[in-house]
């Protein structure tokens, strides 16, 4: 009876998240419904002390904070300097200034947490730039699109915070374990646009006028207010100095500070900042807490053992069981948003995980790669969103220029398998 119940709320889950109602409502509903079925027990009881414990949580006090940090940056010139100081250094690299997309994300990845945010301010000074100078539209807008992504591996990301919090795992751990990866898919992202730049090279613009090894230098000026920020939030955690939640203090002080020396910084921008964290750190603080109550009353019905049985059932290998969650999460990632994904699942997926023997820091950045891959994967691939809006063209023009990204973050998720000694490499020397 109970694997039935568990299926019915399934169901119900899906039409509610298909009706339109706001995805931690939903949670919320399917999670009322689920303990009316299986227990007894007061529902207002277990759902106040449940939603206050998943949202008390000191660690998840680093979210707002990051977030806030990426609204500052967005109103600054920082991407704009990147491209001044990055340009000078891809003039002789095949696909030249398509570059800037890859390496301005990653960099900029390494200050926001936030994908959507690193799309929108990388796109917003690279896209005109790139249009200007006679670049391939669908290389640019594709590349972008996979490249902002970055934000969600390289640290600090705010979806690994999530996941922290969700699986109780160390997240200064995970965030250093994100750092190789997120290079390595970098570096995917650039062999491909190197690789297209040989087989078409009458589409790529001629090289500009080459610059000395002094004027090189001079111009990555440019780079020296992100390089610090970087080093400030990420070297303060790493050195022991300051927690995850005391860095991201330290990375909103920077980057108000930032702000201020670009002269970008105002009442008006700060006022649009505070809020525009706020507003989406709600967002997510509901998802969170619709989470967390849907988790209870699935484990009231029974259905991480249930999940964990028919798993097992089927003795599968390790490699069979992560390509398993491989097509689990990109079906899910057409429906889900990747915080959703994360919060909805982990609490269900850990136990199974665990048994099959994989670490849960390995396992962090696995989730990681296949949440990146929903950001581009339509029809709620957020990615693909933003750039709809700053290019204009249809979504599915979009998705399809994605494609080649995809696959290299396809490849990445897959490759993490047999690369799992050197993820967690760094995480092993904290």
């Amino acid at each position: 009876m109970d694997i039935l119940v568990a299926t019915g709320l399934i169901v119900l889950l899906f039409v509610a998240l298909a009706s339109g109602l706001w995805i931690g409502m939903a949670l919320v509903a399917v999670g009322l419904v689920a303990m009316d079925l299986a227990t007894t027990r007061p529902v207002g009881d277990s759902m106040v002390l449940t939603i206050w414990g998943s949202t008390s949580s000191w660690t998840l006090t680093a979210l707002p904070l990051f977030l806030w940090m990426g609204e500052i940056l967005f109103r600054t010139k920082l991407s704009e300097d990147m491209f001044k100081g990055l340009a000078p250094w891809l003039n002789k690299l095949p696909g030249r200034l398509l570059h800037v997309n890859v390496i301005g994300s990653t960099i900029f990845a390494a200050v926001s947490g936030s994908s959507a945010a690193t799309c929108a301010t990388i796109g917003r000074i690279s896209l005109p730039e790139l249009r200007q100078r006679g670049y391939p539209e669908s290389l640019a807008v594709g590349s972008l699109a996979g490249a902002a992504t970055l934000g969600l591996l390289i640290p600090p990301s705010i979806i690994m915070i999530v996941y922290g919090v969700a699986a109780d795992v160390s997240i200064a751990k995970l965030f250093i374990a994100g750092v190789v990866p997120g290079l390595v898919l970098a570096t995917l992202f650039m062999g491909y646009i190197v690789v297209w730049s040989l087989l078409h090279p009458e589409q790529i613009p001629a090289a500009e006028a080459d610059m000395n090894l002094r004027a090189k230098l001079y111009a990555s000026r440019h780079l020296i207010p992100v390089v610090l920020l970087i080093g400030a939030v990420l070297g303060s955690i790493y050195s022991g100095v300051a927690t995850a939640t005391e860095a991201a203090a330290i990375g909103v002080l920077g980057s108000l500070v930032v702000a201020a020396v670009e002269g970008s910084l105002s009442w008006k921008s700060f006022v649009e900042g505070v809020g525009a964290a706020c507003r989406v750190y709600c967002m997510i603080g509901l998802i969170l807490a619709g989470a967390a109550f849907l988790t209870l009353a699935m484990g009231f019905v029974g259905l991480p053992r249930h999940l964990a049985e028919f798993i097992t059932a089927q003795h599968l290998s390790p490699f069979a069981l992560v390509l398993a969650l491989t097509v689990f999460y990109l079906v899910l990632g057409c429906f889900l948003d990747g915080i959703s994904m994360v919060v909805l699942t982990i609490g269900v997926l850990l136990p199974t995980v665990q048994a099959a023997g994989f670490d849960l820091i390995w396992f962090g950045i696995f989730t990681v790669l296949l949440v990146e891959l929903a950001q581009i994967t339509p029809p709620v691939g957020l990615n693909l969103f933003v750039l709809q809006g700053l290019t204009k063209h249809e979504l599915t023009y979009v998705a399809r220029t994605a494609m080649p990204m995809f696959l290299m973050m396809l490849l990445a998720a897959v490759l993490s398998y047999f690369g799992q000694d050197v993820i967690l490499w760094l995480p092993s020397r904290m």
